[in-house]
Order: structure tokens, then sequence, then C-alpha cells
């Protein structure tokens, strides 16, 4: 397989908490990867056309304002897709982290593939109240969903693994409960090591360390979105361990952090 690291959607600008890194814009980093069998498979979508084209229709006003979204039509996914030489056809499965609009504005830019997520965040983002947060206008079209319970005999590094249908098993939905009803990351093998992208379940690279150090802006969007907290600190303390003890094996990355992303540019 072949893997692409897409920026889907620059956002404000951040400055790192050290010496070092330029200050950078904020990113909704994305994958996609060339299957020998299955076509293209999307790693989250990033913004889409209609969040560009119309973002006070597509998106929230209030989102808008705290994430600051530069709304560049050459960065969605599905001109990245076409830039690369490929029809957006040939995308024909697409794995989510989670719904929130950051992470699937991109959905109806591909609206014959396949959406593989978690049922919990399916669900908690069809409910009647989950225009607070999640936006229909995503899914209109009618995605072909295709989801999971989260429950698995399989294990990876210690975490559950969900089997993704009709997908190689070198991607991989790892639940990473906390920051909303159905979170999860994907785990992606890549030559003799594995990316593991843990979408929102932390915000900055040096949470990852022993230290445990938040981004002082960033950190306020983690803790105001999370739907659990508790959960959420676990799961950040169960990927320190991953780092600690597999980090020779496994690259673990989020999908905001800039600095994580230009390591792979």
């Amino acid at each position: 397989m072949r893997i692409h690291h897409l920026n889907c959607g620059s956002m404000r600008t951040v400055e790192a908490t050290y010496d070092g890194p330029q200050p950078a814009h904020a990113v909704n980093h994305c994958l996609l990867v060339e299957t020998d069998a299955d076509g293209l498979v999307l790693v989250e979508t990033g913004l889409g056309l209609g969040d560009v084209r119309d973002p006070h229709g597509s998106l929230d006003a209030g989102w808008i304002a705290m994430a600051g979204p530069t709304l560049d039509e050459s960065e969605t996914a599905v001109r990245q897709v076409e830039a690369l030489g490929y029809d957006p056809s040939d995308v024909r499965n697409i794995v989510l982290t989670h719904l929130d609009v950051d992470h699937c504005g991109g959905l109806p830019d591909f609206p014959d593939a396949a959406v593989h997520v978690l049922a919990a965040e399916r669900d908690a983002a069809l409910a009647a109240d989950a225009a607070t947060r999640y936006r229909p206008a995503h899914w209109a079209h009618g995605p072909r969903w295709v989801t999971y319970d989260g429950a698995s005999d399989d294990r990876w590094f210690g975490f559950t693994s969900v089997p993704l249908d009709g997908l190689p098993p070198e991607i991989r939905l790892i639940p990473l409960g906390g920051h909303t009803a159905g979170h999860a990351g994907i785990a992606v093998q890549d030559a003799d090591r594995w990316l593991l992208h843990c979408g929102d379940a932390y915000y900055y690279h040096r949470e990852m360390r022993d230290e445990k150090e938040p981004h002082p802006v960033m950190d306020v969007v983690q803790t105001t979105s999370q739907v659990h907290a508790d959960l959420r600190l676990g799961t950040q303390a169960r990927l320190r361990e991953l780092v600690r003890d597999h980090g020779d094996e496994v690259e673990v990355f989020s999908a905001h952090d800039p600095w994580e992303l230009a390591r792979h540019l």
C-alpha cells in the first residue's frame, strides 16, 4: 500500500510551547491509502467543497469563529485526489474517527463511498438534537454507512481492534473513547511499522510525553468538546504507554497538530 498524508483544511494559526517549531496553521490531517485490491481508502475527509463554498450553510457559525478555517478549495480531499491523478469515484471507502464537522465535511464529495464508523458515533450524529454539535448537511446525500458496535476479540498492541468490512487487515478501527460518543482511531500498516491516526483523542504532540503537556489553546477545544473526561484521559494514558513501549513499531499522530503532519510531508 502507498499512503499519502494530506491537510484537508487549514485553520487558525497556533504556536508551539517551546523554542524551535515555527507557528503554523492547525490542520485536518487525513490519509489517502492506495490499496492493491480495494481502490482508494480515505481516512478522514476534513472540510469539503460544500463547506468552502457555503460555510454558513454547511458549518456552524460558532465553530467558524473558533476554528478560523481558511476555506481553500484546493485543500479539500476531492481536489487533492484529483491532483494525484485519480477520479473521486476511485475512493471506494472512507474510514472516520468521528463525525465532528472538520472530520467528515468531505463526505458529500464522495457520495458512492462506503463510510465506516462506530455505530455509537453515527447514532449520536443522527439524533434529533445532534445539530448542536454535528452538521446534517454532511450526510444529507445519504451515505452508505457501514457501522460497528466496537466489540471485537481481536487485539492490536493491547487495544481492541475492529476489522473493517471489505477492507484489508492492514486497516483497522481502534476504539479510543472520551472525545465523542463513538470516537475511534484508525491504524494503517505502512511497510514494517504501523501508523495510528488518533483523531481527537489528543491534540498536541507533547501530550504524548511523560510530562503530559497540553497545548494552552488547543486544550480548551478538547476539554470543552469532550463527552467523558475520565475516559478521554484514560485513552491518552494508554496512548502514552503505546508510544513508550512500542514507539519503534507504531507512530501515533492526532488530527490537528501541524508539526506532526509536517514530519510526513
